[in-house]
C-alpha cells in the first residue's frame, strides 16, 4: 500500500518571462497574515525565487479581546439558535440559544427581497484608510487564455484554484497550469475528452502542488501529476451519474478529497495504491435527498499548525439550502455542529470560509459563513477532554448581499456583492476600509453546473435559483491574495503594503492625508497593515522617518504652490491651511530639533508663513507643550505679537516660556511700557531670581496718588490688585503668575518680602515720607485685603522664633500707623481690630496688644464728632465684636456707649448673649431699619424649643405690653402673631387697642381671609360678638365692601348684624342678610322700596341733573331685585311667586302712568326698556296668560289702544317662538339618531360571520375532526373559531344577571386595542347571540363551512334572529334623554372604524338598551295624512 501523492520534487526557481515591475509586485505569493507571539500563524512561503521581494506582510499581533462597552453595545441579530446534533461533545454554554431578534430580513423586508434590503450600513469610519488593495491584470496568464481558445478551441474560461501553480479550467475540458511567471506550464487534457465529460467545473490542488483533480459538467473527476503531466485517475462512478460536479477539494490529507455534486450531495473520495493499482473509494457524507448541499468547505491548516489539536478531526463545513453543517470525517464520521439560517432570500448563495485567528492568545479555527447580507463567525476549539466548543463570535450586519466571502488574513475580510462591488472590512472593528469596482473583470459564473444544463438541467428550482449567482469556481486565494477568474482574464488582488499605500496618496497628490495615514501607522491605530515588522520602537521609528520625509516634500509644495500675487489674505489662509499641519507632526513626533531649524528655516524665506508658523506655536506654549523653543524662535515670536499689538497674547506667551536665554532688561522695558505686569514680574522672578524689584517699581506708582488722597485711575487699582496678589504669592510660597517658587527659595523670598514691607523708609525717600511707606500704602489701598493677606500668612508660619517676631512685629506697625493717624475711616481702622481679635482670639496666640487700644477703638466708633457712617461703624464694631474682641471690652460699658450711640444690633448681640430676649424687642422696635423682622423674631422666640419657659414668657409679656405699636407697624403681621401666640388673648388685645381705625384694620387682617393671612379660624375661640364689632367697624370706616366680606366671614348672628346694618341705613346689605336668613319677602321689600325711591328720583328730576348716573342707579337696583327674584322662585309656589314678581312689574310700570299729565318724565323709552326686562325675566316663572291679564287689567293699558302695548306682547310671542322651534328641532334630531342607531344594529345582527381559519384556535383542531362529541362552535366577529368545551376550559365565559357571555380567548389573552376581546351576548341552548354563530357538529355536512354560508345567505330571519331583534325592540323602553344621547353618539363615533356594530365590546352590551327600563320620553315624530 502506498500513501498518496508520489512527492516529486515541484520546481519552484523559475525565469521571470515579464519586463513588467507592477507585474511582479502584483504576483508576489508570500503570506499576509498576522504573526503571533508565540507562533507564526502563516509562515512566508519559502519560494527559492530570487525575483520575488523579500517583504514581511504583518497584521496586528493578537485578535484584542472585546471591552465591556463593545459587548454591552453589541446587538444580536441572530434569526435561529443552534441545533446541536450531539450535545454531550458540543459545550452549549458557549451558545447563547436565545438570541432571536425578530427584525431579521424575513420580518422586515416584505415583496422583493432583493429590491428592499436594509439600508443599514457598517459603522461608517471617517478616518482616512488610503488605497488598502492593489488589484493588477495578471497579463501573461490572459493572454493565454485567449490565445488558447482560438487555436486549441479550449473553449472560455469557467474554473480556477491556485497554489504555488495556477490551473484554469475552460468549457471544453481542458486544463491549463501556469507558473508565477505567468508562463503555460502544461495543458492537460484534450477537447476530445471534453467532448464526452463536458466542462470543467471545478478544480482543488492539493498541499504540496503535485496533484490536481478536475471534476466535469457531466459528473466524471480527474485526477492529474503536475509534475509530469500524467493523467493518473478517471473516476467516473464516484456519485450518482447525471450530475454535474460542482466542487471537489482537497483536504490535508493528500489521499482523501470531497466532491459535491448538483443532486446536493456530498461524497468522501479516497484515494489508495495497491500492488502499483491506483484506485478510488467513494462514501457518500451527505445525501441531497435530505436538503441539496451547494457549498462544500474543508480546514486547511499550515504547516506550522498541522500539530493543531483540531487538525485531527479533519473538519468540513458544509452549506446546504437550509442550514450550515459542521462534521468531522476523522477519527470517524461525526456531525459536530448544524445551525439554521433563519429566514433569507432564497436567491442569495450560501458561503463558506475557514481561517486560524487567535482570540485570547490561542489560535482557533473560525468558520465564516453566510447567505445574504449577515456573515456570522463561529469559532472551533477543542478542549483537553476531546469535545468541541463552538462559540458564537461578534456578526456583521451589511447592506448588501453577498457572492463571495474571502480572507485575507486573520483580521481582514474581501467581500464581493451581488453587484460586483468588492468591499475590504477588518473584522474587528467591522470598518469598511475601501470599495473597489470589479465589473471589468467580467466574472465568470457557474450558473450552468448548478443547472446541471450538461446533463439535462435535472437539478431542483431551489439549486437553479441559487446557481444564478453563483461564483465559486471563479475566485481563489492563496497567500494573502485573491485571483478573480474573468471570461478573458485574470486579476489578483493582495494587500498593498504600509509604505504603498502611503505612496499612493502622495502619487495622487493627497499629502495631509498620507500624513494622516501614516501617523495611525505610527499610533498602531491602523487597519490591514502590512509590510511592519520588529517591536513597537522599531516600527515607529520606521514609519517616522517616512513622514520627516514626507514633511520636507510638504513644506516644499506649500512655499512652491503659494500664489505670487493678490489679496495678501488669500496667501495667510494658504499657509494657515498648510503650516499648521507641518508643526502639529513636528510636535507629535518630538522633532523640536527638525521644526525649529530646518522647517523653521525653510518658512522664514516667506514673510506671511513665518508669521503663520509663529501664530501656530501660541497654543502649545500656553498648554505648556512646547517648552525649550530656541532663543531665535523666542525673539521673533515676542516680535511678531508685538508687530501685530497682540501684547495680551505676548504676555500670556512669556509667563510659559523659559525666558533665562533672551535680553531680560529689553522684555523687562517692553513689558513696562505696555503694562504687561504679570510678564514682568514673571521675567524678573524667573530670568534673575529677583522678587523685590518688581513690587518696588510697582509701589512706585500706586504710592503717590494715595498719599495724596487722590482717586486711583482704573490702571493704577488694576496694578495694586496685581501688588496684592504678588505678595500673597510670594508669602505662600507660590510662583506668579502660575506654578510654584522653588523649595529651597521659599524661606528666602518671604523673608525678603517682609522685610520689604516693613522697612521704614523707601530708598530715595523725600524727607517729607512718612514712616512705613509700604504698609501705609497698602492699607490705604485696600485694608481688608490687604490684612486678609497678612491673616492667611500668619496662617502658613510655624511657630519658629523668627515667625513670632515678625506676627508681633508686623502687628505693631500697622497699630502705629492706623491709631496715630486720622487719614483712616472707621471701616479700616474696625478692619484692622477685628484683624486683631480674629489673631488674638487663636488658642495659640502669641502676639500682645494694649488692651487700652481696644478701649480707644471703642470711644473712636461709638462717639464720632458727627453721624455720619452711621451704619458703617455699628457694621465695624459689630464685625469686632463677632471676631472674638467682646473679651477685650468690659460688658457693661459697651452696652452702655451702644445705646447711646444707637447701635441697637450691638446691644442685640449683647442681650443674646446674656439671654435677655425681651430687651431685644425694645432694640427691634426702636431701629427703624429693622424694626419690621420684630414679628418673626417674636415668633421665633415663642416657637422654636430650646429657649426656658421663663424665657418665652418674658418674650411673650413684653409683646402684649407693645402690641399696639406692633399693629401700628404692619396689621397683617401682628394679626397672624396674634392668632399664632396669643389666640386666647384676643379680646384683651380688642381692650389695648384704643384707637378705632387701628382696631379695625386689626380685625380686618384676623377675620377676613381676603387678606391673606393663614389663621386656622377654629383655633381663634372668638364670641361672635367680635366679629360683629369689626362688621360695624367695617360699617363706619368702609360700607362699600360689607356684602364682599359678610360672603366671606361665617362667625356672626344674623339678628344683631341685621340690627348693625340697619342702625347705619345699608339696606343692600339688610336684603342681603334678610334673604340668608329666609325672610324672602321682607329682603324684596327692600329692595322694592329702594327701587321705587330712585324710580321717583328719575321721575321728578329735571333737565339738569345727570340723567345717565340716575338711570344707570336704577338699572343696578332692578337687576338686583330680578337677581333676588329668580335666586328664589324656584323654592316658591306660583302664589308667593306673583307676590314677588307682579309688585315689582308694578313697580317698572307705574312711572309710566304719568306720561299722560301735564309733565311727561324724561325717559319713556328707556323705562319701557328695563319693564321688557322685567318681564323677559319672569316669563321662566310666571305662566303667560296670568301676565297678560295683569297688564290688559292695569288702568292704563286696559283703557288705552292696542297698539300701547305692541311692543310688550310682541317681545314675549317672539320668546316663545323661538323657544318652540328650538324644542321641534331637538325632537326630530333625536328620532332621527335613535332611528339610525336601530337600523345599524338590526342590520348587524342579521349579517353573517366569515371564520379566520377552519380549526379551533385553542385546540388547534378542525371542528368537523370532534364528532364524537356534541359540542357547539362559538365563531366571534374578531373571526377566530372554537369548541364552546375549550373555552369553558379556558375560562372564557362571564354570568351575568344568571345568563352566560362568551368572550374571545385569543383576544382577551393578547389584550388588543378596539376590545375585541369582549364580543359576547346573551347564550342560551339553541340560540345564537349577535357577536357570535354556533352550530353544533351534528349538523355539519362534511364539506368545510357551507353550513355557515347557508345560514347566512338565508333572506329570511331565522328564530334566534327574532329573539335578537326582538331584545332590541325590547330596548325601546327607555332611559334619560342625556344617557340615550350620550349612548348614541358613543355608537356613532366607533361606527366609524368598525365593520359593523355588532361586534362592539362590553361597554355596548352594558348600555342602556339593555336596561329593562328604558323608555323614549319623546312623543314619535308626527304622522302625515295623505
Amino acid at each position: 500500500m502506498e500513501n498518496e501523492p508520489d512527492h516529486e520534487n515541484v520546481e519552484q526557481s523559475l525565469c521571470a518571462k515579464t519586463t513588467e515591475e507592477e507585474l511582479n509586485k502584483s504576483f508576489n505569493l508570500e503570506a499576509s497574515l498576522s504573526k503571533f507571539s508565540y507562533i507564526d500563524l502563516d509562515k512566508e512561503l519559502e519560494f527559492k525565487n530570487d525575483l520575488i521581494d523579500d517583504k514581511e506582510f504583518d497584521i496586528p499581533q493578537v485578535d484584542t479581546p472585546p471591552t465591556l462597552e463593545s459587548i454591552l453595545n453589541e446587538t444580536d441579530d441572530e434569526d435561529e439558535s443552534f441545533v446541536l446534533e450531539d450535545p454531550t461533545l458540543l459545550n452549549i454554554d458557549t451558545i447563547d440559544s436565545h438570541s432571536y431578534d425578530t427584525s431579521s430580513v424575513a420580518s422586515s423586508d416584505s415583496g422583493d427581497r432583493t429590491n428592499l434590503k436594509r439600508k443599514k450600513k457598517l459603522p461608517d469610519s471617517f478616518s482616512l484608510h488610503g488605497s488598502v488593495m492593489r488589484h493588477s491584470l495578471l497579463k501573461g496568464i490572459s493572454a493565454q487564455i485567449v490565445s488558447a481558445a482560438d487555436k486549441v478551441d479550449a473553449g472560455l474560461p469557467t474554473a480556477i484554484a491556485v497554489s504555488s501553480l495556477i490551473a484554469v479550467g475552460t468549457s471544453h475540458g481542458l486544463a491549463l497550469i501556469f507558473d508565477q511567471n505567468q508562463a503555460l506550464r502544461l495543458c492537460l487534457g484534450s477537447t476530445s475528452v471534453g467532448g464526452q465529460y463536458g466542462a470543467i467545473s471545478a478544480l482543488s490542488i492539493n498541499n504540496d502542488c503535485s496533484r490536481l483533480l478536475c471534476g466535469f459538467a457531466k459528473g466524471q473527476i480527474t485526477m492529474w501529476d503536475l509534475a509530469s503531466g500524467k493523467l493518473l485517475r478517471s473516476i467516473t462512478d464516484a456519485h450518482p451519474p447525471g450530475t454535474a460536479i460542482l466542487h471537489i477539494k482537497f483536504t490535508d490529507d493528500p489521499t482523501l478529497a470531497i466532491c459535491n455534486d448538483s443532486g446536493g450531495s456530498v461524497f468522501e473520495l479516497t484515494f489508495k495504491r495497491v500492488m502499483g493499482v491506483r484506485t478510488c473509494e467513494s462514501r457518500c457524507l451527505f445525501s441531497g435527498s435530505k436538503g441539496e448541499v451547494c457549498c462544500i468547505e474543508p480546514l486547511h491548516s499550515k504547516p506550522e499548525l498541522k500539530d493543531h489539536p483540531i487538525t485531527q478531526f479533519s473538519l468540513l463545513a458544509m452549506a446546504s439550502l437550509t442550514k450550515i453543517l459542521v462534521i468531522g470525517l476523522k477519527p470517524s464520521l461525526k456531525v459536530w455542529m448544524t445551525f439554521p439560517y433563519g429566514r433569507m432570500d432564497p436567491s442569495s448563495v450560501p458561503l463558506l470560509a475557514w481561517h486560524f485567528v487567535a482570540v485570547h492568545n490561542y489560535v482557533n479555527p473560525m468558520l465564516a459563513f453566510c447567505r445574504g447580507d449577515v456573515v456570522h463567525f463561529l469559532l472551533v476549539k477543542r478542549d483537553e477532554s476531546g469535545a468541541i466548543h463552538v462559540t458564537k463570535q461578534k456578526h456583521l450586519h451589511l447592506y448588501y448581499d453577498l457572492i463571495n466571502f474571502t480572507w485575507i488574513n486573520s483580521r481582514t475580510v474581501v467581500l464581493l456583492d451581488s453587484v460586483e462591488k468588492l468591499h475590504v472590512i477588518d473584522r474587528q472593528t467591522q470598518e469598511e476600509l475601501e470599495t473597489v469596482e470589479i465589473s471589468e473583470v467580467q466574472l465568470v459564473y457557474n450558473s450552468s453546473h448548478f443547472k446541471s444544463l450538461a446533463t439535462g438541467g435535472n437539478v431542483s428550482q431551489a439549486l437553479a435559483l441559487v446557481g444564478e449567482k453563483a461564483c465559486y469556481q471563479s475566485i481563489s486565494s492563496y497567500g494573502g491574495q485573491i485571483f478573480y477568474l474573468g471570461t478573458k482574464s485574470v486579476y489578483v488582488m493582495m494587500l498593498r503594503s504600509w509604505r504603498e499605500r502611503v505612496d499612493h496618496l502622495l502619487k495622487q497628490d493627497c499629502l495631509t492625508e498620507a500624513l494622516a495615514l501614516a501617523w495611525s501607522f505610527h499610533e498602531g491605530k491602523a487597519k490591514a497593515v502590512v509590510g511592519l515588522s520588529g517591536d513597537v520602537s522599531k516600527r515607529k521609528a520606521v514609519v517616522a522617518d517616512r513622514m520627516v520625509e514626507i514633511l520636507f516634500h510638504y513644506a516644499d509644495r506649500a512655499l512652491k504652490k503659494c500664489p505670487d500675487q493678490g489679496k495678501i489674505q488669500v496667501m495667510e489662509q494658504h499657509f494657515q491651511d498648510m503650516v499648521p499641519v507641518i508643526v502639529d507632526y513636528c510636535l507629535l513626533l518630538e522633532r523640536k530639533d527638525l521644526l525649529f531649524s530646518q522647517m523653521y528655516d525653510k518658512l522664514s524665506e516667506n514673510s506671511v508663513a513665518k508669521g503663520v508658523f509663529l501664530e501656530c506655536l501660541e497654543p502649545y506654549i500656553l498648554s505648556d507643550k512646547l517648552v525649550g523653543m530656541t532663543p531665535q524662535v523666542m525673539k521673533d515670536l515676542i516680535v511678531h505679537f508685538q508687530d501685530k499689538k497682540l501684547m495680551e497674547n505676548v504676555e500670556a506667551l512669556i509667563v510659559h516660556m523659559d525666558i533665562t536665554s533672551l535680553d531680560i532688561q529689553q522684555v523687562v522695558l517692553m513689558c513696562w511700557e505696555n503694562r504687561l505686569y504679570d510678564a514682568m514680574i514673571y521675567v524678573y522672578n524667573r530670568g534673575m531670581n529677583e522678587f523685590i524689584s518688581p513690587m518696588e517699581k510697582l509701589f512706585r506708582v500706586i504710592a503717590p496718588p494715595l498719599n495724596a488722597g487722590r482717586t486711583l485711575t482704573d490702571e493704577q487699582v488694576v496694578m495694586g490688585n496685581k501688588l496684592l496678589v504678588y505678595i500673597s504669592c510670594c508669602l505662600a510660597g507660590r510662583a506668579y503668575p502660575l506654578g510654584d517658587i522653588p523649595e529651597d527659595l521659599v524661606p528666602l523670598v518671604k523673608n525678603q518680602v517682609f522685610e520689604f514691607l516693613i522697612r521704614l523708609h523707601s530708598a530715595e525717600a523725600s524727607p517729607e515720607e512718612e514712616i512705613y511707606p509700604y504698609v501705609r500704602t497698602l492699607l490705604h489701598f485696600d485694608t481688608r485685603e490687604f490684612l486678609n493677606v497678612l491673616a492667611l500668612t500668619f496662617e502658613d508660619f510655624k511657630n519658629d522664633k523668627q515667625a513670632v517676631e515678625y506676627q508681633q512685629r508686623i502687628v505693631d506697625i500697622l497699630l502705629k500707623v492706623m491709631v496715630e493717624n486720622s487719614d483712616f475711616t472707621p471701616s479700616q481702622v474696625g478692619c484692622l481690630f477685628t484683624f486683631l481679635a480674629r489673631q488674638l482670639a487663636k488658642p495659640d496666640n502669641t502676639l500682645f496688644v494694649n488692651r487700652t487700644l481696644f478701649d480707644q477703638v471703642l470711644e473712636f466708633l461709638c462717639s464720632p464728632d458727627d453721624d455720619s457712617r452711621h451704619s458703617e461703624r455699628q457694621q465695624v464694631l459689630l464685625e469686632l465684636l463677632q471676631a472674638g474682641g467682646i473679651v477685650q471690652f468690659e460688658e457693661s460699658r459697651l452696652i452702655r456707649m451702644a445705646e447711646k450711640a444707637e447701635f441697637y444690633q450691638i446691644c442685640e448681640f449683647m442681650y443674646e448673649r446674656e439671654h435677655q430676649y425681651d430687651k431685644i424687642i425694645d432694640c427691634y422696635l426702636r431701629d427703624p431699619l429693622r424694626e419690621e423682622e420684630v414679628f418673626n423674631y417674636i415668633h421665633n422666640i415663642l416657637s422654636i424649643p430650646g429657649h426656658s419657659a421663663e424665657e418665652k414668657q418674658s418674650v411673650w409679656q413684653k409683646a402684649m405690653d407693645h402690641i399696639e405699636e406692633l399693629v401700628s407697624l404692619r396689621p397683617c403681621k401682628a394679626a397672624e402673631l396674634v392668632a399664632t401666640h396669643f389666640s386666647e388673648q384676643i379680646e384683651t388685645v380688642i381692650k389695648k387697642l384704643q384707637n378705632q381705625v387701628l382696631l379695625f384694620k386689626f380685625l380686618r387682617s384676623l377675620l377676613d381671609p381676603r387678606e391673606g393671612i393663614h389663621v386656622n379660624q377654629e383655633l381663634l375661640q372668638m364670641s361672635p360678638c367680635v366679629t360683629e364689632q369689626f362688621i360695624e367697624l367695617l360699617c363706619q370706616f368702609s360700607p362699600s365692601q360689607v356684602i364682599e366680606t359678610l360672603q366671606v366671614l361665617e362667625c356672626y348672628r344674623l339678628e344683631e348684624t341685621i340690627q348693625i346694618t340697619q342702625k347705619y341705613q345699608l339696606h343692600e346689605v339688610t336684603a342681603y342678610l334678610l334673604e340668608k336668613k329666609g325672610d324672602i319677602h321682607g329682603a324684596f321689600l327692600i329692595m322694592l322700596k329702594r327701587l321705587q325711591s330712585k324710580l321717583q328720583e328719575i321721575t321728578h328730576q329735571d333737565e339738569k341733573t345727570k340723567e345717565e348716573f340716575s338711570l344707570k342707579d336704577v338699572e343696578d337696583t332692578m337687576v338686583e331685585t330680578i337677581a333676588l327674584c329668580q335666586r328664589n322662585s324656584h323654592n316658591l309656589n306660583q302664589q308667593q311667586r306673583e307676590a314677588l314678581w307682579f309688585p315689582l312689574l308694578e313697580a317698572m310700570m307705574a312711572p309710566q302712568k304719568l306720561s299722560g299729565s301735564a309733565a311727561p318724565h324724561l325717559h319713556p323709552e328707556a323705562l319701557k326698556s328695563l319693564t321688557m326686562q322685567v318681564l323677559n325675566s319672569m316669563a321662566a316663572f310666571i305662566a303667560l296668560p296670568s301676565i297678560l291679564q295683569r297688564i290688559l287689567q292695569d288702568p292704563v293699558y286696559g283703557k288705552g289702544k292696542l297698539g300701547e302695548i305692541q311692543g310688550l306682547i310682541l317681545g314675549m310671542l317672539d320668546t316663545f317662538n323661538y323657544e318652540q322651534t328650538l324644542l321641534e328641532t331637538t325632537t326630530s334630531l333625536l328620532n332621527q339618531d335613535l332611528h339610525w342607531s336601530l337600523c345599524n344594529l338590526r342590520a348587524s345582527v342579521t349579517r353573517g360571520l366569515n371564520p379566520k381559519q377552519d380549526y379551533c384556535s385553542i385546540c388547534l383542531q378542525q371542528y368537523k375532526r370532534r364528532q364524537e362529541m356534541a359540542d357547539e362552535i362559538i365563531v366571534f366577529s374578531c373571526g377566530h373559531l372554537y369548541h364552546s368545551f375549550c373555552l369553558q376550559n379556558k375560562e372564557c365565559t362571564i354570568e351575568t344577571e344568571g345568563q352566560t357571555r362568551w368572550t374571545c380567548y385569543k383576544c382577551s389573552s393578547s389584550n388588543k386595542a378596539g376590545k375585541l376581546s369582549e364580543n359576547s351576548s346573551e347564550v342560551k341552548k339553541g340560540k345564537t347571540a349577535p357577536s357570535q354563530v354556533k352550530m353544533s357538529p351534528s349538523c355539519h355536512p362534511s364539506k368545510g363551512d357551507s353550513a355557515i354560508k347557508k345560514a347566512a345567505s338565508e333572506p329570511v330571519l331565522d328564530p334566534q334572529q327574532i329573539q335578537a331583534f326582538d331584545q332590541l325592540c325590547h330596548l325601546y323602553r327607555g332611559s334619560s334623554r342625556l344617557a340615550l344621547l350620550t349612548e348614541l353618539s358613543q355608537n356613532r363615533s366607533s361606527e366609524s372604524y368598525r365593520p359593523f356594530s355588532g361586534s362592539q365590546s362590553g361597554p355596548a352590551f352594558n348600555s342602556i338598551f339593555q336596561n329593562e327600563n328604558f323608555q323614549l320620553q319623546l312623543i314619535p315624530p308626527p304622522v302625515t295624512e295623505d
